[in-house]
């Protein structure tokens, strides 16, 4: 049996003993009740988007009697209860009183109304709590068609070690590499640097070197993380050419509730079988009187692991350190102050380009070719001032951010000394920070609201070597409005605009090396019920001025010229198109999207003086190198979630091109990469009278033939040829969890990933088209084991 039978025979027989749990849990007496917990983070926002959230959240159906629409705010929902204590909450101040008619339905009747009750079932027993989080935002949900959040109770059952491990059954977005140093994140095959990325509001500025990450995140950080692929409202920040990532990171409030003092904490540890990975976890936290600190420390280290066929993989061993603290308070008027601090330190040997196995290149015999692995000290850090308001008054409800992060990687150079080869030379470190906040205010309106503020930032580039020092640097100013209303019933629409004006100023003082200019982007997407309760039509668009972005710092040249013959510094500008179907009916969903995204001038400057594009056109200025980019495809989607459970198949399907032709992974650093087709298969069930729950998911990739063509060939006589075509793979991964009933909530789980010891690289990775690169290959088969105790 090959490998494509058995995963896919895997997948189904997954799927099938996840649908069946639900059968066997109803035959041992498991049932729902209205003493269910729930963990709920729904901001203040209109009443009718909070109700969606808490249905989503909840499953609990709300009802108004008569036709009159609900024109007020909610009151922010966030900690551990039950149902009925959401809803009270919830509805505190709008006039509004909930009867629950049965466990799964409440009924919100005004002062004087009555409402229909009846009594509550008998017999019902306490589930598991279940760990939700609603839309964030004070606005109607109206996003463009893929739209997502990663929530807490996602990173909770995916466990993950890495960022490819937290977007795990979403095809549309792919993580390229094996180890975190070097992995980078795509968007519908476009790279983070072209979205707008933030952590806790904080923009980011961490395009350091092209063979490293862009945004280091350690996932054991996070609460949530939220993706809008291509269309992005303009207050997700400036630079959102192909959407946009919000990354959340732990607050107190999600462990005791936004209202409760007290204090605790957890303990977390793991062991991975491949490389004798062992990792520690520890987090406090407290509240008292308005006041509260938490504190998180993660700590991991082991050797390389082995790939599929049983090969270790040089340079790709474990040295992580990374922590989280935060300092809050909120007095009893609902002002919060929060300031956070996240850092993240890895400092190993690793491959000597971190994002490749191996690269050959041809040298005269008897010189030494470079080293295959050196020392990388990688260390990003965020540091954030938040103001806010938990119960914000009508037209105020204000949000200040003002925040510093910067990412640092340090590597030994290597320089080629002719009948010696390559020798050891000097250490050069690349820096880039930004300095960034905004001021906005979401007004609430009778229809929705709107989110009018201004923006700042200030990032620098810099390369400290003693040969090509250099640095780039560049100012933002924007101010921005985004509308999410509900004009008429059945009907969402967001839409927005900013105004960004942005200097430049270049390593030297060429022409063109310092320019000053403005640009305007919109965006409008919106959602239309077709069919009551069952059938929604999405749509979206956006047009996205986003400057001049800084160079990588490693190939910054103190000679570049910015304005020469061939070409000049030009803004990056991108459109962005989506439409989409939602069928739901019950626990079942159906979805499918068709997207687009179009980027010119996108800046990948080169180090050479002159630079020849293989995808044509004529000679430019490196430091002005900039192709236009399309990314085009679609997603289908299907799933069904009961109670306790879950199981979700999602396909999606990814063309790039450069300049007209099909894009490769080395030409497109920093832009897009290629994908083709990724089919996900993700389930998972909880047997709540065992308190176990068991998952799996599957990733199939089937080869892709649309490569490159070698610029080595154009003048072969036979026409050029294309690069080799990328290799399928099928993965598959399953977990057991037990909680425990001891004096403390103590979890134990079991991780099995990639069950039949597939030898592959990710799609995302790069080099696995170049007949002279070996990839990083992913691990072998893995056993991860998991204990965590909260206290």
């Amino acid at each position: 049996m090959n490998q494509t039978t058995r995963a896919a025979l895997l997948a189904c027989c997954v799927s099938t003993a996840v649908v069946a749990a639900p059968v066997l849990a109803e035959a041992q007496g498991a049932s729902a009740g209205s003493s269910a917990t729930y963990v709920l983070d729904i901001p203040s926002k209109p009443l009718l988007s909070a109700l969606a959230d808490f249905t989503r959240a909840t499953g609990v159906q709300v009802v108004r009697q008569g036709a009159e629409r609900l024109r007020v705010h909610s009151r922010a929902v966030t900690g551990r209860m039950s149902a009925e204590d959401a809803l009270a909450r919830m509805l505190e101040g709008s006039g509004y009183v909930p009867t629950f008619t049965d466990p799964r339905t409440a009924v919100l009747s005004a002062p004087g109304e009555a409402a229909r009750s009846e009594p509550a079932l008998d017999g019902a027993i306490a589930l598991d709590e279940i760990a939700v989080t609603g839309e964030h935002g004070p606005a109607v949900s109206a996003a463009a068609p893929g739209a997502f959040t990663v929530t807490p109770a996602d990173i909770a059952r995916k466990n993950p070690r890495t960022l490819g491990d937290l977007f795990a059954g979403e095809p549309g977005v792919q993580v390229g590499s094996s180890i975190p140093l070097s992995q980078k994140v795509y968007v519908r095959g476009v790279e983070e640097t072209n979205v707008a990325v933030t952590i806790d509001g904080a923009a980011q500025n961490n395009k350091v070197f092209h063979h490293n990450a862009t945004t280091y995140v350690d996932p054991s950080l996070l609460k949530q993380a939220r993706v809008d692929p291509g269309v992005a409202p303009a207050d997700a920040g400036f630079g959102a050419l192909a959407g946009a990532i919000a990354y959340e990171t732990k607050d107190v409030a999600d462990v005791l509730g936004h209202d409760a003092d007290g204090h605790g904490g957890a303990s977390k540890t793991t062991f991975n079988s491949n490389g004798a990975v062992f990792g520690q976890s520890v987090t406090a936290f407290g509240k008292r009187q308005g006041f509260e600190a938490l504190g998180s420390f993660n700590w991991a280290r082991g050797g390389d692991y082995r790939n599929g066929r049983g090969d270790r993989v040089r340079g790709t061993e474990t040295d992580l350190v990374s922590g989280l603290a935060k300092l809050g308070y909120e007095s009893g008027e609902g002002h919060r102050f929060e300031l956070s601090h996240d850092h993240v330190y890895d400092d190993a040997i690793r491959p000597f380009r971190a994002n490749a196995g191996r690269v050959t290149r041809p040298l005269p015999e008897g010189e030494t070719p470079e080293p295959d692995v050196r020392d990388y000290r990688y260390q990003r850090q965020n540091t954030v001032l938040n103001y806010s308001r938990t119960a914000p008054d009508g037209l105020l409800d204000p949000r200040l951010v003002l925040a510093y992060s910067a990412a640092k990687v340090k590597v030994p150079t290597y320089v080629r000394v002719k009948g010696v080869g390559f020798v050891y030379d000097r250490d050069s470190a690349g820096l880039t920070s930004t300095l960034n906040g905004k001021a906005e205010n979401a007004f609430a309106l009778p229809l929705g609201s709107v989110t009018a503020g201004v923006s700042f930032r200030h990032d620098v580039a810099t390369l400290r070597d003693r040969q090509d020092a250099s640095n780039e640097r560049m100012t933002n100013l924007g101010a921005y409005a985004q509308a999410r209303l509900e004009p008429v019933e059945r009907v969402r629409l967001s839409f927005g605009a900013r105004l960004d004006h942005q200097r430049f100023e270049g390593v030297n003082d060429s022409r063109g090396a310092d320019i000053s200019h403005s640009g305007v982007s919109g965006n409008v997407s919106g959602e239309y019920d077709l069919i009551r309760d069952l059938l929604t039509a999405k749509a979206g668009y956006s047009h996205v001025w986003g400057g001049v972005t800084l160079a990588e710092n490693f190939i910054m040249n103190p000679a570049w010229v910015y304005d020469g013959p061939g070409g000049r510094l030009r803004a990056t500008v991108s459109d962005n198109v989506s439409a989409g179907l939602t069928l739901r009916r019950g626990g079942f969903t159906l979805d499918g999207s068709v997207f687009r995204t179009r980027i010119d001038n996108a800046r990948n400057a080169k180090f050479a003086l002159d630079y020849q594009s293989p995808y044509g056109g004529p000679t430019v200025p490196g430091a002005v190198w900039a192709p236009d980019v399309e990314t085009r495809g679609f997603e289908l989607g299907a799933g069904y979630a009961w109670e306790s459970g879950f199981v979700r198949v999602r396909y999606a399907h990814i063309d790039l091109t450069l300049n007209g032709r099909p894009g490769d992974t080395d030409t497109g650093n920093y832009i897009a990469t290629p994908v083709g087709g990724v089919f996900t298969v993700s389930a998972a069930h909880t047997f709540a009278d065992w308190s176990v729950t068991i998952g799996g998911d599957v990733e199939i990739t089937p080869r892709y033939r649309r490569t490159a063509v070698n610029p080595a060939t154009f003048t072969d006589p036979e026409g050029p040829s294309r690069y080799r075509a990328y290799p399928a793979y099928q993965i598959v991964n399953a977990f057991i969890e037990r909680k425990l009933t001891l004096p403390y909530e103590t979890t134990l789980r079991l991780d099995v990933r990639n069950i039949f010891d597939e030898t592959y690289a990710r799609r995302a990775s790069y080099g696995s088209e170049f007949p002279n690169v070996t990839p990083l290959y992913e691990p072998g088969r893995s056993f991860l084991a998991t204990a965590q105790v909260k206290f």
